[in-house]
């Protein structure tokens, strides 16, 4: 049976239900259940398969030798996961894709996905293009993360990573995907330095915070 979030994904976006079974097969999907913890991919890899996640939530994480880690991004239902890197032959990985809960992944060969099938069907062009959007789409929520990075300060890199937040949601009231350590390792910054800007911002009437739930006040 195929999973609801198979039909939503936007990497099957436009395609009929009555042909994504056919699809799958002819991109060799798999199914794989992870338990909490688990690495889905790991540092060092190499991987010939984009990544569909059906259910619970990832994180792309880097880590260095020392321990420091630097989380990239979180993978949620219907979003997918190492598509650069299954798109460069050979090469190697260099984060972890961690399972933040108990999480069911869908694998499907990317060489069947570049390479046109003998009846060269439509539906398998629908999805190149998807992904070539997925990419893109990847690519865009990198340059943001790269732009908080730039700030100099912990409370530079936290304003802007609000700001952000506020002109996705086109409000000053939103949840954010982290929690208050996940953030701190998402800006590059210490935990402790984090909560003191919050309780700074906090006091300065500048934000109300409930655990991932932020208000902020102009």
């Amino acid at each position: 049976m195929i999973s609801s979030v198979v039909y939503t994904s936007s990497l099957f976006s436009g395609i009929e239900e009555s042909e994504l079974e056919m699809i799958l097969s002819c991109l060799g999907a798999r199914k794989t259940f992870f338990p909490k913890d688990a690495f889905l991919l790991r540092t060092g890899e190499e991987t010939d398969s984009v990544g569909l996640m059906l259910s619970g939530s990832a994180l792309v994480v880097q880590e260095d030798v020392w321990g420091n880690r630097n989380i990239l991004s979180r993978v949620n239902p219907g979003q997918t996961f190492a598509a650069a890197y299954a798109c460069a032959p050979g090469a190697v990985l260099n984060v972890s894709v961690t399972a933040e809960t108990s999480v069911e992944a869908m694998f499907l060969n990317v060489r069947r996905i570049l390479t046109l099938c003998p009846s060269a069907c439509a539906h398998h062009s629908r999805v190149v293009r998807n992904l070539v959007g997925e990419l893109a789409e990847k690519n865009l929520r990198f340059s943001e993360k790269l732009a908080h990075m730039g700030q100099r300060s912990t409370r530079e890199k936290l304003m802007s990573y609000l700001s952000m937040e506020v002109q996705k949601c086109g409000c000053f009231e939103f949840d954010i995907p982290f929690s208050r350590q996940q953030l701190a390792d998402y800006l590059g910054v210490e935990r402790s330095g984090l909560s003191l800007e919050l309780g700074k911002l906090r006091g300065a009437g500048m934000l109300e915070v409930y655990k991932n739930h932020f208000i902020l006040k102009m």
